[in-house]
């Protein structure tokens, strides 16, 4: 979740740090700072809030300092603070070390160390690492982090600086992702690919155990018995650049208009029109082996979580093969029943997401087939599982998920056609569905030439401060995930509900400054929905319904409208979320929001 960059090179470190901070924004974060360390010192700066506060303090005093780390963080253990943002350094402030991740047992390590004669000077429990590294320490980097790393349990991403070797940096991994690489002038670190754009050619993605230590343009790696080790080097992906808003305020309107390219790109190669039929390379599995798999579990968190569930609808209606949705954060604790010929699908827009990567982890040690759906290519979940479908869908900066999200559920539809036609599809209705999927960017461009009328209905109920969104079918999981976007970039209280449930209880808090979005698409299940609909109005709820342009039917009986293609009940999840994307976009602008880097929230969750 934080955002770690380390530089050691032939120029000043601290416009490179900074820069790599700026490009790790979107990840989320709450304060930042940086080490530049010089021959015998390490000065350190830190500030709360923004990465340009950090510059203006950097830019106060000249640094020509040519090796260094900095950090955003984003708090687990201690408040958002300059005492508590990172580096951090040990006693004699000569080792300088930034951490993503969680010291599960620093409570029992601070202890022990304060017993010493240690003194800490923040909350976190980070700090620990510093002060176990200079315990070590004897003129020996590599000897000294070793040391101190096999002493620590819970998941890490470091770098460290020392004050004696302003030459070289160390870092290394467990369980949070840190990409070394270097040209012919420079070596460099960071936690996210995009913050090396423009800075090294080559990376390594690090492994589980790996230590890197970075001197000029060289990289080493060694594992935590200090014995070499090697990994591939990977030429840095051009799609790995700088990216802009263009024309637009925000990134995440950028994103959710760029959504018939991302489909598109999702789609480009994919299918079989003559065949009636998905290519999915990336899954590898033969035509036997996918007639073996007897059931499908999707594990995945948040929107990766709802992608997951209208997956279902797809798998075993088009499929016809059973299919479930995990919470990947409770997978591995209830030691879930994974039956021979399963097929677990892990799903994470980062390919970083921690619960996740446990979830395939526990299910490799099952024996599950496991296969990835993921937006970024060289990710951990990726590489753990070999093989895949990588979304294509192009950088996805702002925090709420918007293209990638459309892009996992249409993902999951190929898949779903894939193991359709290996059982019970004939090749007519295989090309019925392709002809569906190959309209989809259209259709959501259908969806973007409404985003006016959204804005004006938006901000219609700008004032409300609680929402309920109700759906059936392959549209409830669609009714979650409009809530969640509501809630994660305009803090209002909203809950996505299946529609059937209201009279279960949640009828109880609707009330005339309770809207209902209802999802009233002209699909299965419309008829029901629209008795749902009149139990909102007797109780004063005002009705905003999603329903297909044209319906008078459900135009008459709710308060507005916001108009979608006709498209059957498998387009219309990816449709309907498109425009309920743009309704929690100008709602959340409307009450003046910081729409792109929402408070609290973090792109990637690389924690538990």
């Amino acid at each position: 979740m934080c955002g770690i960059i380390g530089f050691v090179g032939d120029c000043a470190a601290s416009p490179l740090l900074l820069e790599g901070l700026h490009r790790m924004e979107y990840r989320g974060y709450d304060s930042a700072g940086c080490a530049l360390g010089s021959s015998g010192r390490i000065d350190v700066i830190k500030s709360v809030g923004h990465v340009d506060a950090l510059a203006e303090k950097v830019r106060q005093v000249p640094h020509s300092e040519k090796c260094g780390i900095a950090h955003t963080r984003w708090a687990t253990h201690g408040v958002p603070s300059v005492r508590n943002a990172h580096p951090h350094l040990d006693g004699s402030g000569k080792i300088a070390v930034v951490h993503n991740g969680i010291v599960e047992n620093y409570a029992e390590l601070r202890g022990m160390l304060e017993k010493r004669g240690v003194v800490f000077a923040s909350d976190t429990d980070s700090e620990v690492i510093p002060h176990l590294i200079a315990e070590l320490y004897e003129n020996d980097p590599v000897a000294a982090v070793t040391g101190a790393l096999r002493q620590l349990k819970g998941t890490y991403g470091i770098v460290v600086l020392f004050a004696d070797h302003p030459d070289l940096l160390i870092a290394a991994r467990c369980g949070s992702p840190v990409i070394v690489g270097h040209n012919d002038s420079c070596g460099a670190v960071a936690s996210d690919i995009h913050a090396l754009a423009g800075v090294v050619d080559q990376v390594i993605y690090l492994e589980d155990g790996d230590l890197a230590v970075i001197s000029g343009n060289r990289v080493a790696l060694r594992n935590l018995q200090n014995e070499p080790q090697t990994r591939q080097e990977i030429p840095l992906e051009n799609e790995c650049t700088a990216v802009n808003k263009g024309k637009f305020e925000h990134f995440m309107l950028k994103e959710i208009f760029e959504q018939p390219q991302a489909i598109a790109q999702t789609i480009s190669g994919r299918i079989l029109p003559e065949e009636g039929n998905a290519k999915l390379s990336g899954v590898d599995l033969s035509p036997r082996e996918l007639a073996t798999v007897s059931r499908i579990v999707i594990a995945g968190c948040g929107s990766s979580l709802h992608a997951g569930l209208v997956g279902v609808y797809y798998l075993e209606d088009i499929a016809g093969i059973p299919a479930s949705v995990e919470q990947a954060a409770e997978f591995r604790y209830r030691n879930p029943i994974i039956e021979p010929n399963t097929l677990v699908v892990a799903i994470s827009q980062s390919g970083e997401t921690a619960d996740t990567l446990a979830a395939v982890r526990e299910a490799k040690q099952k024996g599950a087939f496991v296969t990835a759906i993921s937006n970024v290519v060289g990710s951990t979940i990726a590489r753990e599982c070999g093989n895949g479908i990588y979304l294509h869908a192009g950088a996805e900066i702002s925090v709420a998920s918007t293209k990638a999200f459309t892009a996992q559920v249409t993902a999951l539809y190929l898949l779903a056609l894939r193991f359709g036609r290996n059982r019970r599809l004939g090749a007519n209705e295989g090309r019925r569905f392709v002809e569906e999927i190959q309209l989809l960017p259209g259709l959501i461009s259908e969806v973007l030439l409404q985003a006016d009328a959204i804005r004006r209905i938006a901000e219609k109920v700008v004032d409300c401060d609680e929402f309920f969104f109700i759906g059936r079918g392959p549209l409830y999981p669609v009714a979650l995930e409009g809530a969640l976007k509501l809630k994660e970039i305009s803090y209002v209280h909203a809950e996505g509900y299946h529609a059937a449930e209201l009279k279960h209880g949640p009828i109880a808090l609707l009330g005339k400054n309770v809207p209902v979005i209802a999802l009233a698409n002209d699909i299965p299940g419309k008829d029901k929905l629209l008795g749902n609909l009149a139990e909102c109005r007797a109780r004063q709820s005002p009705v905003i319904a999603v329903a297909t342009a044209g319906d008078e039917e459900v135009g008459k009986s709710v308060a507005d409208v916001i108009e979608v293609p006709k498209c059957s009940r498998y387009a219309a999840p990816i449709v309907t979320a498109v425009a309920l994307q743009l309704f929690a976009y100008y709602f959340a602008k409307a009450r003046g929001c910081e729409i792109d880097t929402p408070r609290n929230l973090a792109k990637s969750v690389t924690v538990e």
